[in-house]
């Protein structure tokens, strides 16, 4: 039955391009590859390596290298982005690999969903700090907004994604108070819906057109 499904040719994406493309290290290095703005990145099990990481940067951010959540006393919990210390970087560090990655200051946060040629690009303002830090924990206190994408980062996320592979995507990007995009992971089967419910952007269409027309050319 996989074989006869991955075998069709309409997909929106392959689930063999998905499943590569939610490694986060192959994302980072990919969109670097492209020219887009990374923050410093370190992925490690050694303690004194993050200590130095949040010594150079003065604020760090630790966050999971998978969107899987954990178990904890009956209850299944998702891992979000927390901002780390030095201090904080103790011995179990070790235990396994851990992604830490160098604050970015934000004037906001655009989600960018991608779908073949079109971009619907929304701006994400926080209003309280747990918004400011990862947006997901905090949805009553986000506002939406349609923004235009600069076509140089236009132009770099369309050649990471063709380098993924993907037709689609929910691509996080963090807008700095100077202007820079600044790229922070992508979503190859990305959540969009209550986008386009709070700004109108005809997303379900163009998904729509693009299993219609079939494989992008």
């Amino acid at each position: 039955m996989g074989g006869v499904l991955a075998g069709l040719p309409r997909w929106l994406n392959h689930p063999c391009d998905i499943a590569r493309a939610e490694y986060k290290p192959l994302q980072l290095q990919n969109a670097r590859a492209v020219g887009l703005t990374v923050p410093d990145t370190l992925i490690t099990n050694d303690p004194d390596a993050a200590r130095r990481l949040s010594k150079e940067h003065g604020h760090v951010v630790y966050k999971p290298l998978s969107a899987v959540g954990v178990s904890e006393e009956g209850e299944y919990r998702l891992v979000y982005a927390n901002r780390v210390t030095a201090d904080d970087s103790t011995d179990t560090v070790s235990t396994t690999a851990h992604l830490f990655q160098a604050w970015v200051d934000k004037a906001f946060e655009v989600r960018l969903t991608v779908v073949d040629d079109d971009f619907f690009a929304v701006r994400i303002d926080a209003e309280s700090p747990a918004a400011a830090l990862d947006w997901r924990t905090d949805y009553d206190n986000l506002t939406y907004s349609v923004v235009d994408v600069p076509d140089a980062v236009r132009h770099r996320v369309s050649g990471l994604l063709d380098m993924m592979l993907l037709r689609f995507a929910a691509v996080d990007l963090v807008v700095t108070p100077s202007g820079e995009w600044v790229f922070l992971e992508t979503n190859p089967n990305g959540q969009w819906a209550w986008l386009q419910d709070a700004t109108g952007a005809p997303i379900t269409a163009a998904i729509a057109d693009a299993l219609t027309k079939g494989p992008h050319p």
